[in-house]
């Protein structure tokens, strides 16, 4: 069985590696631009603040790991000049929805931006914007960060919930790489990220709690670290998480696959012989799910009070 300790070393690692990387989430000259990469520009610090967020919820202050990701989101809040820069993309790109999307980690943090958050009221309460195509899974983290920032949620999150490759309960031998990670994002934001378990429906915690167990081992064998720390953020988001009995492999696996600096690639060679890349773009995400997993699967476990356990 995987201690707590041995847990907490796979976070505070991936977090020490985020840290020390931590200019590599600086926005680049592209970033207001409409043609830019939106993936190599507003995502990765997007996911930045979310799991620092998500990370500082967790834990309690004094801990490392809150102390360390509570640095981190301020870092991410002035990189976007204080929410400046969320107007800009929002007069320059009015109905994308990844400004609020990303705006949305850091409302839920306390951090606002007014001017921002009237002409997203403005632009959410077109039909433009109840119109605009998505797949299931993002229109359901679209209807979450309409709720964390304050605005209407422009349909029922339960109708956009039962439309997901989750929400239909599929057949488990169903499961594969895109499928994975669009439950690991369903579940996210049924959950607001790890913060209320008690929002995943009783027959997909259940669903889940079954199957979890065997998609965690076909991940570590096929060296999908990405996958599996996003998977092992599930588990520990449901409200009856997996027997930590059954969580042992993967989590060993994944502390394997850490380099020395606690950098962890989205995947390694593999049944498939896959070339092992290690840079910025190859690790960052990956990194941030093991610190992500970490935390929530800590549950705000205090080493200052290890010979007690897990405080309430």
């Amino acid at each position: 069985m995987t201690s707590p300790g041995a847990v907490r070393a796979v976070g505070e690692a991936a977090l020490g590696w985020i840290r020390d990387h931590r200019a590599d989430f600086r926005l680049g000259a592209d970033a207001l631009d409409t043609a830019g990469d939106v993936n190599r520009t507003w995502k990765p610090l997007g996911e930045l603040a979310q799991v620092s967020l998500s990370v500082r919820r967790a834990t309690s202050a004094g801990d490392p790991l809150h102390d360390t990701a509570d640095d981190l989101l301020r870092y991410a809040w002035a990189l976007t000049g204080e929410g400046a820069c969320f107007h800009d993309v929002l007069r320059l790109e009015p109905f994308a929805t990844y400004a609020l999307e990303v705006y949305a980690a850091f409302a839920a943090a306390g951090l606002r931006h007014a001017a921002f958050e009237e002409l997203a009221a403005t632009m959410a309460g077109t039909r433009g914007w109840r119109l605009t195509e998505q797949q299931p899974n993002r229109r359901l983290g679209v209807l979450n960060s309409e709720r964390r920032v304050g605005l209407p949620q422009h349909r029922s999150p339960e109708q956009a919930l039962r439309a997901t490759w989750l929400g239909g309960l599929p057949e488990p031998w169903t499961f594969e790489t895109a499928s994975g990670y669009t439950l690991t994002h369903v579940v996210f934001h049924l959950t607001d990220w790890g913060g209320d378990a008690s929002r995943v429906p009783g027959d997909i915690a259940s669903y889940l709690g079954l199957w979890l167990p065997a998609w965690l081992d076909s991940c570590a064998e096929d060296d999908q670290w990405d996958l599996l720390a996003e998977l092992l953020a599930v588990a520990a988001a449901l409200p009856e998480p997996p027997a930590p009995a059954l969580l042992h492999g993967a989590w060993s696996a994944l502390a394997a696959a850490q380099d020395h600096g606690g950098g962890l690639p989205e995947t390694g060679p593999g049944r498939h012989g896959r070339a092992g890349r290690r840079g910025f773009a190859d690790c960052y995400h990956s990194t941030l799910m093991a610190a992500f997993a970490a935390a929530l699967a800590l549950g705000g476990h205090d080493p200052r009070r290890d010979s007690e356990g897990a405080p309430a």
